[in-house]
């Protein structure tokens, strides 16, 4: 074989073999929250019968699914990573809510959740400072922002939780202008 044509099947396995290994790149690391944690961010946001809730970055859909069972009108959480989104879906079944709860496999930047009047997030700081701009801009006034862990930079929280060693913060979407 020609020193090109070594050359040419070379690139094209490497090129192959990049094209098919590649998977999405996942900004934040899944790590399940514990349901008392989940049980204390749904009771700050003060989540009630009729509200739209949005979990991003949800994993397994536990913060979704229990939203659901408080009696949201909508529950969805959105995630990159497709193993997630199967599981989350596995989970509501086996909880009696697949009727309820909305999985999509998605981009949360890419994601409209403008109706949400509660958003509860486990992102990172890194993340959540990124997010910040959409939140405040996309949510109306009075959405209640629920974060384990991380905070949103100079948006102070109105208050902070500690359970069980982990702070949840919430804030609430202030009127346009205002933070």
């Amino acid at each position: 074989m020609s020193y090109l044509k070594t050359m040419l099947a070379v690139f094209f396995v490497l090129i192959g073999s990049n094209v098919f290994t590649q998977t999405k790149r996942l900004d934040v690391p899944y790590v399940p929250t514990d349901q008392v944690v989940v049980d204390a961010m749904l009771d700050l946001a003060g989540i009630k019968a009729g509200d739209v809730h949005f979990d991003l970055g949800c994993g397994d859909g536990r913060i979704v699914i229990s939203a659901a069972k408080r009696g949201a009108a909508e529950a969805t959480g959105i995630d990159l990573d497709p193993e997630r989104i199967k599981e989350a879906n596995a989970n509501a079944v086996k909880a009696g809510v697949a009727d309820k709860v909305t999985f999509i496999e998605g981009d949360l930047f890419d994601f409209d959740f403008s109706k949400a009047d509660v958003l509860t997030l486990y992102l990172l700081s890194s993340v959540n400072l990124k997010l910040r701009p959409k939140i405040l801009e996309e949510l109306k006034p009075g959405t209640r922002v629920v974060s384990h862990a991380f905070g949103m930079g100079d948006w102070k929280p109105e208050k902070e939780v500690n359970v069980g060693g982990t702070t949840i913060y919430l804030w609430t979407v202030p009127e346009r202008g205002k933070k």
